[in-house]
């Protein structure tokens, strides 16, 4: 079984067809194509099913997908510690990083990974970190960023701890004050987020402790979109507190919300037990010195 009919599998798998795959890997589609059908001469199963210019797994596609995505995962942390041994981190840094606040965190943090570790290919997912918890699960990350807690399927370490900001219309009733009780925003109605941001999940589990459930005007997965929303008065929304810094708001307000069980408390996280590549491991080193405990 060669490694690059499972990479060829694994990418047409991932872009749901052989010529987006083909893109990705600079190959051809008639390339990409072979090595997929050699991979299925080799099992004895049809891995996807065709439907006009995709593909969809069968169900021996989605059980040879999770064990393809392992095994190369594999050969990469094999390249990569054959090169620490050397004294030098090489190989490539899987990283699920969420939409929101990813810039203002990372940014930084990607130059100075990149000035220390210039042999490191940087591959990144970003998506809600209720999906990114399924691609660590998946074994299509590494490492991730997502928001406490997390079940006991994962190991973490802390990123950042912040309060919510209520972001208010002008002239909303509620503008103005130092700090708001969640309970106060229960007549009104929410601009939530997308399916998959597990911050959804906080929110509404937070409202519900509290006797209410919100009633979502609106979703989006796009902060700017988000702040327009409640700028046309189609609700309020509730924003972690370094969204809400050094952007210009006004006219609109934004008020701490003043709930201690319901922050945005971002880590990084990885499976437990997980063999940690050596690009991995430096990661976390690094994050640990921008965002110490």
């Amino acid at each position: 079984m060669e490694l690059r009919n499972l990479h060829a599998f694994v990418e047409v798998a991932r872009h749901g067809g052989f010529s987006r795959a083909a893109r990705v890997l600079f190959s051809t589609q008639s390339t990409v194509s072979k090595a997929v059908r050699q991979l299925e001469e080799e099992l004895g199963e049809a891995l996807f099913t065709r439907l006009g210019p995709g593909v969809r797994l069968t169900g021996a596609g989605e059980v040879a997908y999770a064990r393809a995505v392992a095994i190369l995962a594999e050969s990469e942390h094999l390249v990569a510690d054959m090169a620490d041994l050397k004294g030098l981190i090489s190989g490539r840094l899987r990283l699920g990083l969420p939409i929101f606040g990813s810039a203002r965190l990372f940014a930084p943090l990607f130059a100075e990974y990149r000035s220390r570790h210039p042999g490191v290919e940087i591959e990144l997912m970003e998506q809600g970190s209720a999906r990114l918890e399924e691609a660590l699960l998946a074994g299509e990350v590494e490492l991730a960023v997502s928001l406490l807690p997390v079940s006991e399927a994962f190991d973490w370490q802390p990123v950042r701890d912040d309060p919510l900001m209520a972001v208010l219309w002008a002239d909303h009733p509620l503008g103005g004050q130092p700090a708001l009780k969640l309970s106060q925003l229960a007549i009104y109605p929410f601009i939530l987020f997308e399916q998959g941001f597990a911050l959804n999940a906080r929110i509404e589990a937070a409202c519900r402790a509290r006797g209410f459930l919100p009633h979502g005007a609106a979703r989006s997965s796009q902060v700017d979109f988000i702040i327009a929303l409640v700028a046309a008065g189609l609700g309020v929304a509730l924003l972690p507190r370094i969204l809400t810094e050094g952007r210009r708001l006004a006219p609109l307000g934004a008020v701490l919300l003043d709930e201690e069980d319901l922050r945005w408390r971002a880590a990084l996280v990885w499976r437990k037990g997980a063999r940690l590549s050596p690009a991995a491991r430096a990661w976390l080193a690094l994050a640990r010195e921008a965002f110490p405990e």
